[in-house]
């Protein structure tokens, strides 16, 4: 529904349009929606080994309602930029609002009270994707994670050919892979492959902030690996 979606796939476009073509800055459209998305459910799937998630144990929904919150929140996180890099998370908020509550009627024709508590979750999850902001669900805290995790060098190769040479697109081509996997300690073990180091401010500076007000952190390690070496292990 996502995908096919005239109105949510322009403002993904028209995301990229604002903060690509006109701010210079990393790919916030189509493919970081779908990458996001997809990590969001593989960390939520991760961790509900070890914690249930929030909106089942609030008895908000079951865990197929807990995994729609998480990847339609994740998926829907940056359309707020078609209007502007500032204060985006607003704008994606009551950019989302209708979409959601025209999707979940649909997933959920005979349940209206449950489509507006969905609607409310999922708008948290939007909501709390910043990384100054606590999320207060597992299923936030999964979107809010994955969001960071999409950092390998494909995301900053529009600004990195168009002249922007910084620290932070620097760092972000320095990173090559990422990879989500059970740990042995944590329920979650993200490996950031790296060919120099300087990927590592990546690691404290996009992520790792992101990881601290997930609600999640205690079930995370950050682990940077430099061509084939481990280097730095957060977490």
């Amino acid at each position: 529904m996502l995908e096919g979606d005239l109105e949510v796939q322009t403002y993904l476009k028209m995301s990229n349009e604002m903060v690509v073509k006109r701010l210079n800055y990393n790919d916030h459209g189509p493919v970081h929606a779908r990458i996001a998305a997809g990590s969001s459910l593989e960390i939520l799937d991760l961790v509900q080994s070890v914690v249930e998630p929030t909106t089942v144990a609030n008895g908000i929904c079951d865990l197929e309602g807990a995994k729609l919150v998480t990847m339609v929140g994740s998926y829907l996180h940056d359309i707020g930029n078609c209007v502007h890099r500032m204060d985006h998370i607003m704008h994606s908020c009551y950019l989302a609002a209708p979409i959601l509550e025209r999707m979940y009627s649909t997933v959920y024709p005979d349940e209206p009270e449950l489509v507006l508590k969905m609607k409310c979750e999922t708008m948290h999850a939007i909501y709390a994707h910043e990384d100054t902001i606590q999320a207060l669900s597992i299923e936030a805290g999964a979107a809010k994670v994955a969001d960071g995790t999409d950092m390998a060098e494909g995301r900053a190769r529009i600004p990195y050919r168009g002249g922007k040479v910084d620290m932070h697109s620097i760092s972000a081509t320095a990173i090559k892979r990422v990879d989500l996997e059970r740990g042995k300690e944590k329920a979650v073990s993200i490996k950031i492959y790296m060919d120099n180091p300087a990927g590592v401010f990546q690691i404290e500076e996009v992520i790792g902030k992101k990881v601290e007000t997930s609600g999640l952190a205690h079930l995370i390690e950050l682990v940077a690996i430099e061509n084939g070496r481990e280097i730095k292990t957060v977490g």
